[in-house]
């Protein structure tokens, strides 16, 4: 049946239904359905779309409607202008499954070994196949590593050679023996950046090791953390797995309690599932293609034979969703987990993309990413006007944990609103790619009402829940709740304008709890933050780091609280920023609030280099900071100076009716 010509096709939307993928063993029988629209395939089912409309000389939309179960790919399902005005979704109250699985079944007692299981994999064996993740139960299994999980091995100092990486180790971390592994991996944390690479050779008599690659001088950093992974020495704690790549042995450590036999075991097959593709050279998008209600699941990720070392953002790591050349694509209330890398990516040539309603759950990777790494002069080449709304985002970077939630990169005029984004290794929201003051397509973007929380976690360093860069006139940064940021070292930041951050406005954030500061601008020009609630911070409440001639930006009506550290960090001294009419208030300070200090300045010399002259040291009257409850009480001396309490009441995903 599949590819058949469909009879009947009329102009208004059809209906195909594709059934789950039979389980093995069991015949690919197509049900008696009279019209002949009911397929075992998806792939099939849209080749069928595309022939009907062929046939018919019509461009009718058409909608897949996929029956609940696991549809699985055995390569990515590619769709292309042929495929204009398609949707796929889920049948009205089921919930499919499109995946890469395979399921691993057979698991028999290792003799000699407590709790250890093992299966062997002939495909892995032949070298038809390979993967680097496994979900047990529902879970991301975690490969065989050194040191276990939550610990690290430390370098004796810095890196002393970039090309290729080398580094000291200590005492016996490193093992001689594992240099002779091929497929041994060192996982590594610098600054803002980490790398993944083979391990080439082991110096026992200077404890030194090289590594497969290269990495940048300027992100060497003392005593840096690294693991070893992948390799069967590390195979010692319950819930570790190790696939021996030569003879096809699957190894899994029990935990308590654990059964493989009545377990559910997968393992990836691809590292995308759906590529949507149109012909930029022809001038022929792909057009209001819909995926609705279903569920990516199962992706893989892979390893260069050098290995990788990620600049920023994990940037070049690849999408499960990829789009090229679109128009009007839209991604709602699917569900994204369990993947290798980024969920969704809308690159060259992408506009009008909608991402709305999804849940984003375990990702090797980060969610969404919009644009590219390069500017492009042609219009129909640029990735603008995307939409990503009432999204939850959370276990993200658990492969490449420099990953970001959303990441804006060349692209404007998108509207990043109504998000919960948590639980991840770096930044939540980072908007721009250019360093310095070049200019760039990145504009006109709105950050809102996000919920942002539980960010950084301690691993890395140098982040902000939303991170800019480079000029970005008419880019805003509004409503949004911001709390629990943790950096490994310095820059735990809630709002963190990087280099050559310009014209952009901070409105009306709460930003609490965060390690290095609420606000941090390192250097930027003219952006404005007002009718901000920045509050007990760790470090200090606000940092400038580079002083500049231009004004860096101007901070008026905002409230800052703080219990510990300083109200100011890093560097003030040239006075190229406007501040005024703002409140400020030191908890330990209730007796004396004048004792506060202004960069090592009181409030009178403050004022003598013209700041603040209408600003006020005062208690704000939080109904009860204690409990992170920022709403003003009404006799509150804010009001006097202009405040407007933010509205974080329709913070996050907006229910539906």
């Amino acid at each position: 049946m599949a590819g058949a010509a469909v009879p009947g096709l009329a102009k208004e939307s059809l209906v195909f239904t594709v059934r789950p993928t039979p389980a093995l063993g069991v015949a690919r029988t197509v049900p008696a359905v009279a019209d002949g629209r009911e397929f075992f395939s998806l792939s099939a089912a849209v080749q069928a779309a595309r022939q009907a409309r062929q046939t018919a000389g019509t461009n009718a939309d058409l909608t897949l409607q996929l029956r609940g179960g696991e549809h699985r790919l055995e390569a990515p399902l590619e769709l292309t202008p042929a495929d204009s005005g398609l949707t796929l979704a889920a049948a009205p109250g089921e919930w499919p499954v499109i995946t890469s699985a395979r399921h691993l079944t057979g698991w028999q007692p290792v003799a000699g070994r407590t709790n250890g299981w093992s299966v062997t994999l002939p495909e892995v064996r032949a070298g038809a196949w390979y993967f680097r993740s496994l979900f047990v139960e529902g879970r991301r299994a975690v490969r065989a590593r050194t040191p276990n999980a939550g610990q690290f091995f430390q370098m004796a100092g810095q890196r002393f050679s970039d090309e290729p990486v080398r580094f000291g180790f200590r005492g016996r971390d490193v093992s001689a023996e594992w240099a002779s592994q091929p497929n041994l991996e060192v996982v590594g944390f610098e600054k803002w950046t980490s790398f993944r690479q083979h391990l080439r050779a082991v110096d026992a008599a200077s404890n030194t090791v090289t590594l497969s690659f290269n990495a940048a001088a300027h992100t060497r950093e003392d005593s840096a953390r690294y693991w070893i992974e992948n390799t069967p020495d590390a195979l010692d704690a319950p819930g570790e797995w190790y696939l021996d790549r030569g003879s096809g042995v699957l190894t899994y450590l029990a935990r308590p309690g654990e059964d493989p036999q009545r377990m559910e075991f997968r393992a990836p097959s691809l590292t995308e599932l759906i590529r949507v593709t149109g012909d930029l050279a022809a001038g022929r998008p792909v057009e209001r293609v819909t995926l609705r209600g279903l569920a990516f699941a199962h992706t893989d990720w892979t390893l260069a034979p050098k290995g990788q070392v990620d600049v920023q953002a994990a940037v070049a790591i690849p999408a499960t969703i990829t789009a090229e050349g679109t128009r009007e694509l839209t991604i709602e209330d699917c569900t994204l987990k369990h993947l290798g890398g980024y969920g969704v990516a809308l690159g060259r040539g992408c506009d009008g993309g909608r991402v709305v309603g999804c849940t984003f759950r375990d990702l090797g990777a980060g969610g969404v990413k919009l644009g590219e790494t390069d500017v492009r002069s042609k219009p129909e080449e640029r990735s603008d006007n995307h939409t990503v709304s009432d999204n939850e985002m959370s276990a993200l970077g658990r492969v490449n944990p420099t990953a970001v939630g959303v990441l804006i990169l060349q692209s404007g005029g998108n509207r990043v609103v109504h998000n919960d984004i948590h639980d991840l290794y770096y930044t939540a929201i980072s908007v721009g790619w250019t360093w310095g003051y070049r200019e760039s397509p990145c504009r006109d973007n709105h950050i809102e009402f996000n919920h942002l929380y539980d960010i950084g976690q301690g691993l890395l360093s140098d982040m902000g829940a939303i991170y800019t860069l480079g000029p970005q006139p008419g880019t805003l940064l509004r409503n949004n709740l911001i709390h629990d940021v943790e950096s490994h070292g310095y820059g735990g930041w809630g709002l963190y304008t990087d280099e050559g951050s310009t014209g952009i406005v901070l409105e009306s954030n709460v930003v609490y709890h965060c390690k290095s500061a609420g606000f941090h601008q390192h250097y930027g020009r003219e952006n404005i933050l007002r009718n901000n609630i920045i509050a007990l911070n760790r470090e200090h409440e606000l940092m400038r780091t580079r002083d500049e001639e231009h004004l860096s930006f101007t901070f008026t009506n905002n409230i800052v609280l703080l219990s510990t550290g300083d109200l100011l960090g890093s560097s003030w001294k040239n006075h190229r920023f406007v501040m005024d009419r703002n409140l400020y208030f030191d908890t330990r300070l209730t007796a004396d609030p004048e004792a506060l200090r202004f960069a090592g300045q009181t409030l009178a010399q403050w004022r003598a280099a013209g700041h603040d002259r209408d600003s006020l040291l005062a208690d704000p009257l939080f109904e009860a900071p204690e409990n992170l409850d920022f709403r003003l009480k009404t006799n509150s001396p804010a009001f006097g100076l202009g405040f407007h309490p933010p509205d974080m009441s329709h913070v996050g995903p907006r229910r539906k009716p």
